[in-house]
């Protein structure tokens, strides 16, 4: 009996060592290995390591909203008086917490919201170094756009981090190519000789966006290779520089690319005039090649707020529509 219970002991025994060198054994404990929990990535300061789709976030960068947005990533507190009504779904929110606006902003909402995550910057650049030392438990990065760096790789590279960041890699990869292939189209739509000039409208006036440098409208330069009606270097690369009607009559641009800044507030700036106002209907400008031929094209109401990636890929195709239907 002794000898038979052994020899049984001994037929398990083997058994289970040629159940756990069959094939699928290994396959089956890689199915069971637990997902990575952070991930190391490089921000505008250098290396961080970040919780893998944290549950506490905090966003403060516009250029990320959209995104998340689209993700269905949950806030636990966000800049609501930066963010106009373009995300409803965070600003309409009431268990998301309001750091209400880089002039004002309320880190201490941060603070009390205890987040795993905060994505910084942008805007709220000048608040990092606090930001890091009141929130000690959280990962706190910045990827926003780097000056210096070209606009619109800089859009692709923090999209990709976010697509690390929340396992949305190939949502990510999709979202990057969208803007590759509206370059591609709107360059290709292009006659490469018409002239262009940026504008950005404001409280009743009329600001020159420089090529590559200015505000919003500038990366469009030098992303499909417009040609410039006016050659001059931004001065003030946050709101526009000066310039009379006069001064964009004699340039005589064969389109104008038209940023309205009032457009993104639901209250404007006391004096606000619509840009196709200040623009289409200056008699100053009648002479004008792009009025005359109603070759104008507005940005969209929000994208003062947005900036982001998506912003970009729908002007690139708007331009693209605009410069083929001339």
């Amino acid at each position: 009996m002794l000898r038979g219970a052994g020899f049984a002991a001994l037929a398990l025994t083997a058994a289970f060592t040629l159940s756990a060198c069959a094939p699928g054994a290994e396959a089956n404990e890689e199915q069971a290995a637990p997902a990575e929990t952070t991930v190391t990535i490089t921000d505008n300061h250098g290396e961080v390591e970040v919780p893998v789709n944290p549950e506490r976030v905090v966003a403060l960068d516009n250029h990320v909203f959209e995104t998340l947005d689209e993700w269905d990533v949950p806030l636990v507190a966000a800049p609501k008086g930066i963010m106009g009504t373009a995300w409803p779904d965070y600003t309409d929110d009431a268990e998301v917490a309001d750091v209400g606006t880089h002039r004002e902003p309320d880190l201490e909402a941060i603070v009390a919201a205890q987040p795993d995550l905060i994505i910084g910057g942008y805007r709220f650049s000048e608040s990092y170094d606090t930001i890091v030392e009141q929130n000690p438990d959280a990962a706190v990065i910045e990827i926003a756009p780097r000056d210096g760096e070209d606009p619109m790789e800089e859009l692709k590279r923090e999209t990709e981090i976010l697509g690390q960041i929340f396992d949305r890699e190939d949502e990510a990869a999709e979202i990057t190519s969208e803007l590759d292939q509206s370059i591609a189209d709107a360059k290709q739509a292009y006659n490469g000789t018409d002239s262009v000039i940026g504008l950005i409208t404001s409280g009743g006036k009329i600001e020159f966006a420089a090529p590559v440098t200015g505000r919003s409208v500038g990366p469009v330069f030098s992303a499909l290779g417009l040609k410039p009606a006016i050659e001059q270097q931004a001065e003030d690369t946050s709101h526009g520089d000066d310039i009379s009607v006069e001064a964009i009559a004699a340039a005589n641009p064969d389109w104008i690319v038209v940023l309205d800044r009032d457009a993104s507030f639901a209250e404007p700036e006391p004096g606000a005039v619509p840009a196709d106002e200040l623009i289409a209907g200056s008699e100053a400008l009648q002479g004008v090649t792009a009025v005359e031929q109603d070759q104008i094209v507005y940005l969209d109401s929000d994208f003062y707020l947005t900036e982001d990636i998506q912003a970009y890929t729908e002007l690139y195709e708007q331009l693209q529509e605009a410069f083929a239907g001339a």
